[in-house]
């Protein structure tokens, strides 16, 4: 009776497997002395379903997950809970949309620097975490400025 039961623990636990996740053009906006904040941006993929439902930095103390959308003819700023991650589409993480804003910086993060990231993604009831790094770009290599509007 142990070796059936022993199979179907096997089977169940492929199913709940953590979904497969590819982040590509990870990327953080360099700072100027004095600068508290910053924004992080990257491409991610999963293979399934999935959402990026936080994110950490072993360098920074306080990281969180922005949209900027328009609001009337005014751009704000909001914290969100989390990013859908649609099965096999890539979202992207860019300056004027979907970001991880780093707050409360220490010290300048410096261009050529990498910036240790982990993202942790839900799928499927269950939780993994991705640890990327993320290289910074001087001011104006990365697209359009970061502004931080609420």
């Amino acid at each position: 009776m142990k070796i059936p039961l022993l199979i179907a623990a096997l089977f169940a636990s492929a199913l709940a497997q953590a979904a497969e996740v590819r982040v590509t053009d990870a990327w953080v906006r360099a700072t100027v002395a004095g600068q508290k904040v910053s924004g992080a941006y990257m491409k991610i993929r999963s293979d399934t379903d999935a959402k990026l439902v936080g994110v950490t930095s072993a360098a920074i103390s306080r990281v969180e997950i922005h949209e900027m959308k328009m609001d009337g003819d005014v751009m704000r700023m909001r914290e969100i809970k989390f990013i859908d991650l649609p099965k096999g589409k890539p979202v992207s993480l860019e300056p004027g949309g979907y970001h991880i804003m780093l707050m409360n910086l220490k010290q300048p993060i410096v261009a050529g620097e990498s910036v240790p990231l982990t993202l942790t993604i839900e799928s499927g009831g269950k939780r993994q975490t991705v640890d990327i790094k993320a290289t910074a770009r001087a001011p104006g290599t990365g697209g359009m400025p970061h502004g931080h509007h609420h």
